[in-house]
């Protein structure tokens, strides 16, 4: 069973995961969020397309949204009622492919 993340895991896998990134992971509304803004929509689809090849690899699926050039990424853990060690690791994935 996946368990939901304490206050400080989250706190210490947010520095961990956002060590690299000018934009940053950050917690909203209780999930695990990110936007992206690409060139276009094309670009930006492009994104979404390869995030849910990782996704589908991971049984993971993402909380998303998308309007022309811009992908907003929310990744909660349902089945453990929070945020867990599943949704940083896609989240670290994600980060890979920008």
């Amino acid at each position: 069973m996946i368990e939901s993340y304490s206050q400080s895991a989250i706190d210490a896998s947010l520095v961990i995961l956002n060590k690299d990134s000018e934009i940053l992971w950050r917690i909203k509304e209780g999930k695990l969020y990110r936007e992206f803004k690409f060139q276009n929509f094309v670009v930006a689809f492009g994104f979404m397309t390869q995030v849910a090849m990782l996704a589908e690899k991971a049984n993971h699926h993402p909380e998303w949204f998308n309007v022309y050039n811009k992908v907003v990424i929310n990744l909660t853990t349902h089945e453990a009622g929070g945020i867990s060690k599943r949704d940083f690791d896609l989240a670290q994935e994600i980060s890979k492919l920008i």
